[in-house]
């Protein structure tokens, strides 16, 4: 499976802001986008002409960034979320948001998506009782998701226990951290619900071009 292997905090950089990609390591002073708060490379700290184009393109590059997802796949959430009926942007938003390792992430059971995706793929959740390790699975109202059995004593998860309570989880779902540890999928995202600092009209204009 293809996914990005470079360094996290140059793709911040390169938004000129934090897209948290690398868990608590973003919130402290020696994040580098606190000590080079410019785009990294030889040019970096000029200021090229911001175009419309430019503008909308980055706005993709941005949400691509934020929820780990490389370019074919994300042109084939655009066509999906094209073909739904609604606001094409901000069911290609919902999309995301409900990626399986985004919603270990919103629960707080992973410090990033990032250690979200690689504990779903080494098989440590479970989906109304059977194992999923596709990070890009789709999650669907009334599901729950729960952390296996055997897994619960792996340090990642006792973390999450200790630190239960300290990120807010969206409304749309629900988590038990006591015993077993539930995620539970009340309904689907709504605009409201997605914090993600994304203006989703720029990708839908860049992709009617």
């Amino acid at each position: 499976m293809a996914r990005y292997t470079g360094a996290d905090c140059k793709l911040c950089r390169r938004e000129k802001m934090k897209l948290f990609l690398k868990g608590s390591k973003c919130e402290g002073p020696k994040c580098p986008i606190e000590i080079r708060p410019y785009p990294p490379g030889e040019h970096g700290r000029g200021r090229p002409k911001e175009t419309e184009y430019l503008l909308q393109l980055r706005e993709k590059q941005k949400a691509k960034r934020i929820y780990g997802v490389l370019e074919k796949q994300f042109g084939n959430y655009y066509v999906e979320a094209n073909r739904q009926g609604g606001k094409t942007g901000e069911n290609l938003l919902r999309l995301l948001e409900r990626r399986l390792d985004n919603v270990v992430f919103r629960a707080g059971f992973a410090k990033s998506r990032d250690m979200a995706r690689q504990l779903i793929r080494h098989g440590h959740f479970l989906v109304n009782g059977k194992k999923v390790n596709i990070p890009s699975y789709q999650v669907s109202e009334a599901d729950i998701i729960e952390v296996r059995q055997k897994s619960l004593p792996l340090a990642p998860f006792e973390v999450a226990r200790a630190e239960a309570g300290e990120r807010q989880v969206p409304a749309w779902l629900g988590v038990q951290t006591d015993g077993r540890m539930r995620i539970f999928v009340h309904a689907l995202p709504v605009r409201q619900q997605i914090d993600a600092p994304v203006q989703e009209q720029l990708i839908v204009e860049l992709y009617s071009k």
